[in-house]
């Protein structure tokens, strides 16, 4: 690994890392990505249905239930038979869940603040274009 590789891995790392520590506060652990998008698709389409995510996250049914088999496993959604239709389920996000999701907005806010004070504009700029860059290209 080059010397300029090394420090990018160590920054990287450090930062890694203050993302996950922010993440595992109120005892969210194992919370996924996607776990976390259900969660506040949930929670910003009240009502929502697994059917409704299926949709809109381009997924099988058979994944929805397993992801939400999870959810409210853990306490983070919860699933109630619609009165009107007793075959459909509504979601609905929990205090836990919504903890989640104001969590890490609140922290999303934070960090783009506090870079954006220590960053010039055009610093801002820049990096904001090579986040697109890998955001566009990266492969995992």
């Amino acid at each position: 690994m080059k010397p300029v590789e090394k420090k990018f891995f160590d920054t990287f790392t450090d930062f890694q890392c203050l993302i996950l520590a922010h993440m595992n506060r109120g005892d969210i652990n194992g919370i996924t990505a996607s776990h976390y998008n259900i969660i506040e698709f949930i929670l910003r389409k009240k009502g929502a249905t697994g059917k409704e995510i299926a949709s809109a996250f381009k997924i099988t049914p058979a994944a929805v239930s397993k992801q939400l088999k999870t959810l409210i496993g853990n306490d983070f959604i919860t699933q109630n038979q619609d009165k009107t239709d007793r075959r459909k389920f509504n979601l609905s996000v929990t205090e836990k869940g919504r903890f989640v999701v104001e969590n890490s907005e609140t922290f999303r806010k934070t960090m783009t603040q506090q870079t954006a004070s220590i960053l010039t504009s055009a610093e801002l700029e820049h990096f904001n274009y090579l986040l697109d860059k890998i955001l566009n290209e990266i492969k995992l």
